[in-house]
């Protein structure tokens, strides 16, 4: 669980980057769960958008990507989502 510090400081990482993966009328699928895992695991932190023509609600799309992916949800701003998630491997953001 982050804290409100940690959060703040991961939302200012995410400002500069930019959205790797999108949600679309297909919605959340096993495949997308497994590369948005592996992208995890390489940069930590990443941020997906939400097309117009999703189904599902941008908080429960959001909600469902951090528990599959076993992630943090940092935050959910218009049709963007930021996850974080701590690398095993390749550990670069530490956290204050």
């Amino acid at each position: 669980m982050l804290t409100g510090k940690q959060i703040r400081y991961l939302r200012k990482q995410a400002h500069a980057l930019t959205p790797i993966f999108q949600v679309g009328k297909g919605g959340v699928n096993p495949n997308m769960v497994q590369q948005i895992t592996e992208a995890l695991e390489a940069r930590e932190l990443i941020k997906i958008s939400i097309l117009q023509n999703a189904e599902e609600d941008r908080q429960k799309i959001a909600e469902t990507l951090s528990a599959r992916t076993r992630s943090e949800l940092v935050q959910v701003i218009g049709r963007t989502i930021i996850l974080y998630k701590e690398s095993r491997s390749k550990k670069e953001i530490i956290l204050p």
